[in-house]
């Protein structure tokens, strides 16, 4: 993630009410002073992606901060997404959240490649640990 950031969890469950939610992950920006939750996506961008983020963050605001953090960042990396969709999206929300894609194959060298699985195994891997996320609700 780079300087300053510190790893809190991996599905973090927060207990809402009587529901707990699960944020993909959580990291406390030790600079910044505020936690950092981040939206993993195999898919396209789709709209109702910011409400689930924006109900992520609202959640540590409340149960996760202390006096003295400030409010909490949220970034949504997905496959894709179209830019003007996620400008309209965005506008809807005051909570301060970014909307990524990601394309893996850039980020990796070619020497190691081979050793490593492919895309479509990684993507895979999400859907069924996405899966079980919804099993365990």
């Amino acid at each position: 993630m780079g300087k300053g950031f510190a790893f809190v969890g991996r599905q973090m469950p927060l207990e809402v009410g009587d529901e707990t939610i699960y944020p993909d992950l959580l990291f406390y920006h030790l600079e910044l002073r505020c936690y950092c939750v981040i939206e993993l996506k195999v898919q396209k961008f789709k709209p109702e992606f910011i409400g689930q983020l924006g109900t992520y963050i609202s959640a540590v605001n409340h149960l996760k901060c202390k006096p003295g953090d400030n409010p909490t960042i949220g970034l949504l990396i997905c496959k894709t997404k179209n830019q003007v969709m996620a400008q309209y999206a965005l506008e809807s929300t005051n909570q301060p959240i970014g909307i990524s894609e990601y394309e893996l194959s850039k980020l990796i060298p070619e020497d190691i490649k081979s050793q490593l699985p492919s895309i479509e195994e990684i993507e895979e891997q999400v859907k069924r640990i996405q899966g079980k996320k919804k099993e365990e609700r």
